[in-house]
């Protein structure tokens, strides 16, 4: 028989893991601008197919946190993107990248110290 403690560390092991790799994917196609948007959409599809083994464990807190920042920036770069037709969207874009830098660093030095990422704090 397998020691319960031992597979539940494992599968929080693997979700440690799996959670740094999200944000690994997702810093990746950020810090090329795009170019390799690739990257940021294959952590989103990756904490989609892992949301349930996630749920009830800190991980899910940190799916959720990089999944609402992939959807809240997606809107205001869509919203500034209408926008730089009348040129004050480029205050947009901006705002919307030190947003997402900053969430993708609070959020992954959460991670780091073995927290769940605090949206007010």
């Amino acid at each position: 028989m397998s020691d319960p403690q031992i597979s539940s560390s494992n599968t929080s092991l693997d979700l440690r893991t799996l959670t740094h790799v999200a944000y690994g994917l997702f810093a990746l196609g950020f810090v090329t601008s795009g170019f390799l948007g690739i990257a940021t959409l294959a952590a989103v599809v990756l904490m989609y197919l892992k949301r349930t083994d996630a749920a009830g464990t800190m991980y899910a807190a940190h799916f959720d946190w990089l999944l609402r920042t992939f959807w809240w920036a997606l809107l205001w770069l869509a919203i500034s993107a209408i926008g730089t037709l009348i040129f004050i969207g480029w205050l947009g874009v901006v705002a919307t990248v030190i947003w997402t830098l900053y969430r993708l660093i609070k959020g992954w030095l959460a991670l780091l110290s073995g927290a769940a990422p605090t949206p007010y704090a």
